[in-house]
């Protein structure tokens, strides 16, 4: 079938195969690019299809040899429609991957659920013994809960007071100004229940008590702060309220692992075209600016650039891991660079629906939202037949 994007919202209903593939494949090119890197030998990866969980899976093994094993919630094929994008990236990991000599096994299900982190405890035991690095990139809107079977839903809304301020629509570069009502303490609670840090813990708390962490293991989650102006709606919103507790389990999981000298970070990240950023009002507006300034100063960086960088030069440099006061990784410090930061408070206020063709750049994120799902990447047939029914060949 021919495949083209086919857009509701801020997704897209389609993925391309072949795209996706060409994506993994100059990701994998970058990596090496880059050199080796003295890092783990033994990954899981939970969040492993798409954005920084992909990123981390091919820094790991393309970075430093690494066999690993990614867990990942996607949709598969059927006869006539596509799969999600991630189940995609993942089947052309794992040929790379094993066309390069390297372990590379799937699972696909609930990540939340207690039979998937049993199922990659299995694997584990069978396969790896055990694993040095364990990477924890959920991005789940909602969660049920594997104690109380309670099904949780996180919702993005300020804590106080109504924001309002500017957005854009990406797809008609329109500018206009968005308001949404204050949470209420269940919208913050089940928030933090679904992307704060308690599954986090329990993965780890598993991990350790079925013996299959290594001694000096360490594991990583990923966090954003971001600017000023979209902190009413992030960073001291319901989400912030997640993060917050996210950053918090970091210590408590650090203090489990104490037995075995392991080590539990939070990596604050750049803010990226994902499918979960592209959902929330006034992040699209601020990255378009973002990148125009970023790519002007030529310290732009896609996910797999910020992951390879963070492998390379905090993580595995040999020296210390360098943290921040509340003992975050910091690989967004080019974000949030005071002078990228005060022209985009200015360019803030200039932009409108006429100015921001000058002043931002929203060519480069619609080519990264289409990117996300196989589409609009060179050396890729597009008019061409493709075979929508690609499987990921560890899981059968």
């Amino acid at each position: 079938m021919i495949i083209e994007p086919r857009m509701r919202g801020f997704i897209c209903l389609t993925a391309h195969p072949k795209g996706c593939e060409q994506n993994v494949k100059n990701q994998i090119g970058y990596v090496k690019s880059k050199g080796k890197i003295d890092g783990p030998k033994r990954v899981l990866v939970i969040g492993a299809s798409t954005g920084f969980g992909l990123a981390s899976r091919i820094t790991s093994a393309f970075g430093s040899d690494a066999a690993t094993i990614g867990v990942f919630f996607e949709k598969e094929p059927s006869e006539g429609k596509t799969a999600s994008p991630g189940w995609y990236n993942s089947a052309a990991f794992e040929v790379e991957a094993t066309k390069a000599g390297l372990y590379a096994k799937s699972i696909n299900g609930d990540a939340f659920s207690n039979e998937v982190k049993a199922q990659a405890i299995e694997m584990i035991k069978a396969d790896l013994g055990q694993i040095d690095l364990v990477i924890y990139s959920l991005a789940s809107p909602v969660r049920q809960h594997p104690v109380s079977g309670v099904l949780h839903r996180s919702s993005l809304k300020p804590i106080g007071t109504t924001f309002t301020n500017k957005t854009v629509d990406f797809h008609t570069g329109n500018v206009t100004q968005v308001s949404i009502e204050p949470a209420n303490q269940e919208d913050i609670d089940n928030t933090v229940v679904v992307m704060g840090g308690e599954d986090w813990s329990m993965w780890m708390d598993a991990l350790n008590e079925a013996g299959v962490l290594a001694k000096g293991a360490t594991t990583i989650a990923y966090s954003y702060i971001g600017p000023e102006v979209t902190e009413a709606v992030y960073r001291k919103g319901t989400i912030g309220s997640a993060k917050d507790h996210l950053e918090a389990t970091a210590f408590e999981i650090t203090k489990q692992l104490s037995d075995l000298d392991g080590k539990a970070y939070v990596s604050v990240n750049k803010a990226l075209v994902t499918q979960a950023s592209s959902a929330i009002p006034v992040i699209p507006l601020y990255i378009s600016l973002l990148y125009k300034i970023m790519k002007a100063e030529g310290i732009h960086e896609g996910c797999i650039e910020q992951i390879q960088r963070l492998y390379q030069q905090r993580l595995y440099s040999g020296n210390a891991v360098p943290t921040d006061e509340k003992g975050r990784i910091r690989i967004d410090d080019w974000e949030m660079r005071p002078d990228v930061q005060e022209r985009i408070a200015k360019l803030w206020i200039e932009s409108t629906t006429e100015s921001l063709v000058e002043l931002g750049d929203l060519a480069g994120y619609k080519q990264d939202f289409l990117n996300l799902f196989g589409f609009g990447f060179e050396g890729v047939d597009y008019l061409a037949d493709a075979n929508e029914m690609v499987q990921v060949p560890s899981i059968k």
